[in-house]
């Protein structure tokens, strides 16, 4: 079988060339596709064909994605987790920087100077006493959330000497073995609020995660602290920000999410949302979402998906596959493997698994599937989708 591809947005081309021309038709302007892929395109309002299996993201947040609206197709959606940790985890080391040293407005400082060389001199050497720093060793750092860049900012802020508090209660063991054991674990949210002098965000918008940086969890802040947002914009609490810069509860705030509010105050650095906007970060995440997007319509397997479950079962030689999405209830598989026995279809190998409201499930039998008994499979009640892989 070969696949149609719509892409919503530009694709760096190593991640095209994963799909094989052969048996993948990409375009811009496709009709019936099988999956679509973007990068931030919104999708909201966006009529999706009957015929789309997947939705894939060459990057990590996917609040510009209908997920829940797909996950009642039993669509997948999947994305890019990692592949542009690096590339994030560089420009919050230059925010620390940036923050540290008052680069930003030394620099605008500067620029303002006018007159000769002489002149020049005698208004740096009178105006620099505005723009002294501080720092970074010994300094505390908190990182909420350790996930793929958490972590990578986590180890490479204790690297450069400072102490360092993490908190993520949904922490994945592979992650915890990539954290520096110099790490300190913080009891909660406001532990570490409590205790850092800078606190850097890296968690996914949710409806749990809106307005984590708060009027209340600032006011815990020693004074003169610094916010580090290079996550998504809803995670900041703006207007209590703005508050606590005006008041010296806070002495900066650098973001990549200019708002008319907020890009003009002076303690604040407010950057074009460039947190993966480095050639090598487009390529590794166009990368891993194609390779991600390949398997899943070649063999049904789901990896890196944020509304099904990760799931992968090695291909039996000499069986035919079928992959079923449907509603996370009682008795689905018991109806399955029924419906498969009385067709005298044999089931080679099978694996299901769940995530919240949905559950997945491939079977491999021995025998290919008739039409007729896909058809019947996927009118059972629950099933979202049924097909032949």
């Amino acid at each position: 079988m070969s696949f149609r591809v719509l892409t919503l947005n530009n694709i760096a081309l190593r991640g095209l060339d994963r799909l094989p021309r052969e048996r993948y038709e990409v375009a811009s302007e496709i009709g019936h596709p099988h999956a679509i892929l973007l990068r931030s395109a919104d999708m909201h309002a966006m009529e999706i064909p009957q015929t789309v299996l997947a939705v894939a993201r060459a990057g990590a947040g996917t609040n510009n994605i209908p997920v829940a609206k797909l996950s009642l197709r039993g669509i997948p959606v999947f994305n890019a987790p990692g592949a542009n940790a690096n590339a994030v985890k560089e420009l919050v080391l230059a925010g620390l920087l940036l923050s540290a040293r008052n680069i930003c407005q030394a620099w605008e400082f500067v620029r303002g100077l006018s007159g000769d060389d002489h002149a020049l001199e005698t208004s740096v050497e009178a105006g620099k006493k505005r723009f002294v720093g501080v720092e970074l060793p010994g300094r505390t750092l908190g990182v909420v959330g350790l996930g793929a860049i958490g972590v990578e900012v986590a180890n490479a802020a204790h690297l450069l000497g400072m102490r360092v508090l993490g908190y993520d209660p949904q922490i994945t063991v592979q992650r915890a073995w990539q954290l520096s054991s110099g790490v300190e674990q913080a009891l909660s949210l406001d532990d570490l609020f409590a205790r850092a002098d800078l606190v850097t965000v890296h968690v996914p918008l949710v409806q749990a995660t809106r307005n984590l940086v708060s009027t209340q969890r600032i006011g815990l802040m020693r004074k003169g602290a610094t916010i580090l947002n290079f996550a998504r914009a809803g995670i900041i609490d703006d207007a209590a920000v703005l508050a606590a810069l005006d008041s010296g509860a806070l002495s900066a705030y650098i973001c990549d999410f200019p708002t008319a509010a907020n890009k003009g105050h002076p303690k604040v650095v407010a950057l074009p949302h460039l947190g993966a906007s480095t050639g090598e970060a487009e390529e590794n995440c166009a990368m891993m979402v194609a390779d991600t997007l390949r398997d899943y319509l070649e063999n049904g397997n789901v990896r890196h998906s944020v509304n099904f479950p990760e799931l992968a079962l090695p291909r039996v030689p000499g069986t035919c596959r079928i992959a079923i999405a449907n509603s996370n209830v009682p008795n689905m598989v018991g109806q399955i493997s029924t419906r498969l026995a009385a067709a005298g279809l044999n089931i080679a190998d099978l694996l299901n698994k769940s995530k919240g409201d949905v559950a997945y499930t491939l079977i491999d039998t021995d025998a290919p599937i008739p039409p007729a008994v896909l058809e019947e499979l996927s009118l059972i009640g629950g099933v979202l989708t049924a097909r032949i892989v």
